[in-house]
């Protein structure tokens, strides 16, 4: 199982991850989150997982495409995390540039399954929560019935993320079992601030699930 927890913006959070062999950190380009992070220091972060096991994601909600791209080249990422109503034509375009995707997909019902269809040219996909209105696109810490993905076919690596936490991570892995998992508010402290001791806590727990 691959894992990526979203929301870094420091480097002790980003080495802790590290030493709990996390897959993927993803930095939120998103002036509307909470976790939202500013070039600058995504820069440092990239640098500085040059270095580590640990992979750069880039996570974007409906970017003008060509400040996109931009982004992409000046912090060499590889990997790109598209969270919002993105479609097939952005991603093709997307892809030109030497990334991977991985494609979020709001789940509210099993009829929402259908949009798998339309990322067809994605690397992953990202089943989330789908929020109300007046929600963020993600990191609510709110989950969706994940019964919905049970026997779920698909040739794509895919992550379960929203509402993941320590408490509900054995019932997921032996119920869901999905390929990855994406968290973020089930690492935290508090509201956009992540505590190391409860990444340890959790990747502890996933181990021994």
């Amino acid at each position: 199982m691959f894992t990526k927890i979203c929301g870094i913006n420091n480097k002790n959070t980003l080495l802790c991850c590290e030493k709990n062999d996390v897959d993927f950190f993803g930095m939120i380009f998103y002036p509307k989150s909470p976790r939202n992070i500013s070039f600058q220091n995504a820069s440092f972060l990239q640098k500085l997982s040059q270095d580590l096991k640990i992979k750069g994601v880039g996570v974007f909600v409906n970017k003008n495409i060509n400040e996109l791209e931009n982004i992409i080249k000046n912090l060499n990422l590889k990997y790109v995390q598209l969270h919002g109503s993105e479609n097939k034509e952005y991603i093709k375009r997307i892809k030109k540039n030497g990334v991977k995707i991985i494609k979020s997909i709001s789940i509210n019902n099993n009829n929402d399954l259908n949009e798998i269809d339309n990322y067809k040219d994605s690397d992953y996909l990202l089943f989330d929560y789908k929020p109300l209105k007046n929600e963020l696109p993600g990191g609510n810490s709110k989950s969706f019935d994940w019964n919905i993905l049970k026997n779920l076919e698909t040739e794509k690596p895919w992550f379960l993320s929203g509402g993941i936490n320590a408490n509900n991570i054995t019932q997921i892995l032996e119920e869901i079992k999905p390929p990855g998992i994406d968290l973020s508010s089930g690492v935290e402290k508090e509201l956009g601030i992540k505590d190391n001791q409860i990444i340890n806590n959790f990747v502890e727990k996933l181990k021994y699930a």
